[in-house]
């Protein structure tokens, strides 16, 4: 049985906690950044947890995580 392969785009965008539970960037953080407050953007700087519904599928993406 040949090794399964890490798919490299989703390691690099995902970090796995200890727990196992999957951490990205938050999103809508470029696009507009004048307009919107400093709060806003300093909230935005941080990792968030995935969503239930796309764990699935980025295990699978990252086999050995």
């Amino acid at each position: 049985m040949p090794k399964m392969k890490t798919h490299k785009g989703a390691a690099k965008r995902v970090k796995v906690t200890g727990t196992g539970r999957f951490l990205m960037m938050s999103h809508h953080r470029n696009n507009k950044r004048m307009k919107k407050r400093a709060e806003k953007r300093f909230a935005l700087g941080g990792m968030e947890p995935v969503h239930a519904t796309h764990t699935r599928r980025i295990s699978r993406l990252l086999p050995y995580a």
